[in-house]
């Protein structure tokens, strides 16, 4: 185990304000998370891709850096992966992807550890997490051990899982069970690979979701941010109707249950935020859903810029966008 304290977020938040973090504890085992104790519920953190600090933090934050991989083969057509919490998640992609096992290829260049991807049940390009996981490895703080987390019992659904709810503060995510094919399987239903061929082969798909997104998002190692900042909101199939009849240019992708799922970046947009900034806080010019750091942004701004988003999408269209990213206070409790 590592323990560094009083040190800055920048290098731990890919938002990079400049809070202080009183703790930051590094464990490369269970047993190592076995001689941890702290009388303050810690902060779990990844690679920062999610969180941002909005002040300097006084719980401890805690990092499970292990990223062993292994992998077991399920009769002929199928393997499971077993992989670390530490995990960078887009090298996983990128090595599933040259063995030629097909399951999250259209997850490519999502930032993140492979630790994180069950907590957002991680998504793009018409494939989640929850595609592929068989089980998540879950250490409990009480209980003092790992237990194993059926897919089926994560709950998971869009951007959400048991992670953030019952198991919300109760324990770090230790390892994924990953189940990934040797047969072909395209997903290319989605705006951006829909004009590849139904046979399009595997590193051709994974090059063209890295070549997409790219193209619309910000590398946070050059300009400091944390992807898509807001859920996009899922209505009642007779809102969007009512909705659709006054903005006739409105998108929506009509879901299984009779609701209508709406892209924020749209809603957004229409409300004149592309590229709009408060002091250093902005929505990406190229891409609204994204909020931006251009160096010395601060937690006001970022405030005002994400009421101010909220306020005017919600009296427009009488819809709450939810922020995605974790937005901790100095307690490490999310503030939205």
């Amino acid at each position: 185990m590592r323990t560094l304290t009083n040190i800055s977020a920048v290098s731990y938040s890919t938002f990079r304000f400049d809070a202080t973090l009183s703790s930051v504890h590094e464990f490369n085992s269970v047993s190592e998370l076995h001689s941890f104790n702290t009388e303050t519920v810690p902060v779990v953190l990844g690679e920062g891709s999610n969180t941002i600090f909005l002040q300097d933090l006084a719980a401890p934050v805690c990092r499970f850096v292990a990223d062993s991989k292994t992998l077991t083969e399920l009769g002929a057509d199928h393997v499971l992966v077993h992989v670390e919490a530490g995990h960078n998640w887009h090298q996983l992609v990128s090595w599933a992807v040259e063995q030629q096992l097909w399951g999250i290829e259209n997850l490519a260049l999502i930032p993140g550890s492979v630790g994180a991807a069950p907590v957002q049940n991680i998504g793009a390009y018409g494939v989640e997490l929850a595609d592929s996981c068989l089980y998540v490895d879950f250490y409990h703080w009480q209980q003092r051990k790992v237990q194993r987390i059926s897919a089926g019992r994560c709950r998971f659904g869009y951007r959400d899982s048991v992670f953030k709810h019952a198991l919300a503060g109760k324990g770090v995510i230790v390892a994924v069970g990953l189940c990934l094919s040797r047969q072909p399987g395209p997903v290319l239903g989605y705006n951006g690979l829909d004009h590849l061929p139904a046979d399009a082969a595997i590193n051709t798909i994974f090059e063209q979701v890295i070549a997409v997104r790219s193209s619309k998002l910000p590398d946070p190692a050059v300009l400091a941010n944390c992807g898509s900042f807001f859920k996009n909101p899922v209505i009642a199939l007779q809102h969007y109707t009512a909705l659709k009849s006054k903005y006739a240019a409105m998108p929506g992708f009509s879901q299984s249950d009779n609701t209508v799922k709406i892209p924020a970046a749209w809603l957004i947009e229409q409300q004149g935020f592309k590229g709009k900034h408060y002091g250093e806080v902005g929505c990406y010019k190229l891409q609204p859903l994204v909020i931006v750091n251009e160096g010395a942004g601060t937690a006001a701004q970022l405030e005002q810029l994400v009421t101010a988003v909220q306020q005017q999408v919600f009296s427009a269209y009488n819809i709450q966008l939810e922020v995605e990213v974790r937005m901790l206070n100095g307690a490490g409790q999310p503030v939205r």
